[in-house]
């Protein structure tokens, strides 16, 4: 048996290991370079995160091990319907807060428990097309209540 290291097993290794950081630079900047916008409700300023796709917003927050209190995740859909939130692969628990075309609140979870997964999905009374995830406690320190307005600027595909 010959167990000699050859020229192109170097090659297949080195070529494996490109193709492993190129991976996760992606990934990286796919997870750190979303859009962002400033939001404004109640009495509090959150730098937020826009997931504007399917698959930014089924990742929402998931895998998250801290949310500093002035952050968010703003999911944007493209029509109001009574859009469904839970809390698949959390971390960390969250309030949640939906609201209508209008940037209005319409509805208002706090405290969700990254301990409920996918047993629980939270939804809105109404139909609402921005979803706002926030830390938990936030509601009350801002004092977000149903039918303070939203002010945030969105990309314009939106």
């Amino acid at each position: 048996m010959n167990n000699k290291w050859r020229p192109h097993t170097t090659g297949i290794v080195i070529g494996g290991l490109v193709l492993i950081l190129v991976a996760l630079v992606a990934s990286y900047m796919v997870r750190n370079f979303q859009p962002s916008s400033e939001l404004r409700v109640g009495s509090g300023v959150f730098s937020v995160q826009l997931a504007t796709t399917d698959a930014d917003r089924l990742r929402g927050l998931s895998g998250v091990d801290h949310l500093d209190a002035n952050k968010g995740l703003l999911m944007i859909f493209d029509t109001e319907e009574q859009w469904g939130i839970w809390m698949k692969d959390m971390k960390i628990p969250l309030d949640i807060i939906w609201m209508n075309n209008d940037k209005k609140v319409i509805y208002i979870v706090t405290d969700a428990s990254p301990d409920l997964g996918t047993s629980k999905t939270f939804k809105p009374n109404d139909s609402a097309r921005y979803v706002l995830e926030v830390p938990a406690g936030t509601v009350k320190t801002a004092g977000i209540k149903i039918g303070n307005d939203a002010t945030f600027t969105v990309p314009e595909a939106q």
